[in-house]
C-alpha cells in the first residue's frame, strides 16, 4: 500500500510536469510563424538547448548539496510559471504588432528554470522509489508513462481551444506551472548530501560528475547523447509550421492535419506510452547500445516519413507512421539514457550525472541542432511555391541521424552496467 502511495504521488507528479512543456512546445511555432517570426522560430528553440548547457548542471548541484531536490523543483517551476505568464501578456497587449524582443527575453527566462526539472524531476522519482525500496528500471518508466499523458493533454487542450493558434498557450503552460509548484512541496524529502562538507572543493560543486568522462565508454555516451540530441527539437519546432502551411494550397485546405495539426502531432506522444513500458525489457534483453541504435534508427524514420508526406490521402499516412516511430526515437533515447546514467553513478552523484546528460543531449546537442535545422529550413523553403523544399530539408535530417547511427554503431562498446 505504501509503495502504491508511492507510485501514486510520482504519476501525478510527471503529469504535471510535462503539461507544463506540452502546451506550447509542439504550437510555439505556428504562433511564432502567424506573428511573422517564422524566420526566428529556430531560436526559441535553440534557447532551451542554450540555457540547459548549464542551468540543470547548477541546480542539479544545488539539489545534491544544499537544498533537497523537491523544494528545489517547486522554485524552479514557480520562476519559469511566473516568465511564461508574462510572455502571454506581452502577447496579449502587443497583438499583431508583437515583435521578436517582445517576447524572447522573459521567454527566455522562463525556460532557463523550467529545463532544469526535466532532470530535477527524475532525480526526485529516483531517490522516493530507492527510499521505498524499488527498482528504478523497473518501477519508473510506468509512472513516466503518465508524463506523457499530461503532455498528450496539454497539447489536446489547447488544440481544441484554439489556443495553438495564439499567445493564450503561454497562459496555459504558467497555470499548469502554478499547480506544479504547489505540488511538488508535498513530495516525501529528497535529503542533501550531508558529506559535502568532507569533500574537495571540485566536489562541493558537483563536478565530480565529470569524471565520468575519464571511462572512455560514459564519455562515448555522453559524446553520442550530444550528438542525437541535435535532433530532438528539429520536429518540435517545425512539424506543425510544416504540415500547418499546406494550407494555403487549396487541394489541402481545410483537411484534418492542417486543421488540427496539435491533434495529430499528439499520435507521436501516444506512441511514446507504449515505447515507455518497453524500455525495461530491452534495456535488460539487448543492452544500452541496441536501444541507442533503435533509438537513432526511429529519427531516420522520423525524419524521413516527413519528406515524403503530405495532408491529403494516402500522404497522411506517411505523417501519421511518423508520429508512431516518435516514441521509439524519443524514449529509447531520453528515458533508457537517463536510467542507463542512473545505473552507472554512485548515489552522491545523482542529480549531478542527471544534469550532465541533459547537458549534453538538450544542452549542447539540441541547441546546436536546431540553430542548424533553422538554417537549412530557410535556405530551402524561402519563397517556396511547393513543398520541395521542405523535403529537401526533412531528407537532410534523416541522414544526419543515419550517418550518426552507423558511427555509434562501429564505435560504441557495449559492457554489462556497473556501479560507479
Amino acid at each position: 500500500m505504501q509503495n502504491s502511495n508511492v507510485k501514486t504521488r510520482l504519476v501525478v507528479l510527471s503529469f504535471l510536469q510535462f503539461a507544463v512543456w506540452g502546451a506550447y512546445l509542439t504550437s510555439m511555432g505556428r504562433y511564432l510563424g502567424s506573428a511573422g517570426m517564422g524566420s526566428d522560430i529556430g531560436w526559441f528553440y535553440s534557447v532551451q538547448g542554450l540555457v540547459s548547457i548549464f542551468m540543470p548542471a547548477l541546480i542539479g548541484i544545488i539539489a545534491d548539496r544544499w537544498v533537497p531536490a523537491q523544494r528545489m523543483l517547486s522554485f524552479c517551476h514557480a520562476v519559469a510559471a511566473v516568465f511564461m505568464g508574462i510572455t502571454g501578456y506581452i502577447g496579449m497587449t502587443k497583438g499583431g504588432d508583437v515583435a521578436f524582443n517582445d517576447l524572447f527575453w522573459t521567454y527566455t527566462i522562463s525556460v532557463a528554470f523550467y529545463m532544469p526539472t526535466l532532470a530535477l524531476s527524475n532525480s526526485v522519482s529516483y531517490t522516493v522509489l530507492n527510499k521505498a525500496g524499488l527498482d528504478t528500471v523497473k518501477a519508473f518508466p510506468p509512472i513516466r508513462v503518465f508524463g506523457t499523458v499530461g503532455f498528450i493533454v496539454s497539447m489536446l487542450l489547447v488544440d481544441f481551444t484554439g489556443f495553438q493558434n495564439d499567445y493564450n498557450q503561454f497562459f496555459t503552460s504558467a497555470a499548469w506551472g502554478v499547480l506544479l509548484a504547489i505540488y511538488s512541496l508535498t513530495i516525501p524529502n529528497c535529503p542533501v548530501d550531508k558529506s559535502a562538507g568532507q569533500k574537495t572543493l571540485a566536489s562541493a560543486f558537483g563536478l565530480d560528475a565529470f569524471k565520468l568522462f575519464k571511462q572512455k565508454r560514459m564519455a562515448m555516451f555522453f559524446i553520442f547523447s550530444m550528438l542525437l540530441g541535435a535532433a530532438l527539437q528539429v520536429s518540435n519546432g517545425y512539424a506543425n509550421t510544416f504540415i500547418n502551411g499546406f494550407g494555403g494550397i487549396e487541394e489541402y485546405a481545410g483537411t484534418f492535419a492542417v486543421e488540427h495539426t496539435n491533434m495529430l502531432i499528439s499520435l507521436s506522444q501516444l506512441s511514446e506510452t507504449l515505447c515507455i513500458l518497453l524500455i525495461p525489457f530491452f534495456l535488460k534483453r539487448f543492452g544500452i547500445k541496441t536501444v541507442m541504435l533503435i533509438a537513432m534508427l526511429g529519427w531516420v524514420l522520423r525524419f524521413g516519413f516527413f519528406a515524403v508526406g503530405d495532408p491529403g490521402m494516402p500522404g497522411v499516412l506517411f505523417f501519421v507512421l511518423s508520429m508512431v516511430v516518435y516514441g521509439v526515437a524519443f524514449d529509447f533515447f531520453n528515458i533508457s539514457g537517463s536510467l542507463f546514467v542512473d545505473s552507472e553513478v554512485s548515489e552522491n552523484l545523482r542529480s549531478s550525472a542527471q544534469g550532465l546528460f541533459m547537458l549534453m543531449t538538450n544542452g549542447l546537442g539540441a541547441s546546436i541542432g536546431v540553430i542548424a535545422a533553422q538554417e537549412v529550413v530557410n535556405y530551402f523553403t524561402v519563397n517556396q511555391t511547393n513543398f520541395a523544399g521542405w523535403a529537401t530539408a526533412w531528407y537532410i535530417f534523416a541522414g544526419y541521424a543515419l550517418a550518426i547511427a552507423i558511427l555509434f554503431a562501429l564505435v560504441f562498446k557495449e559492457k554489462k552496467n556497473k556501479k560507479a
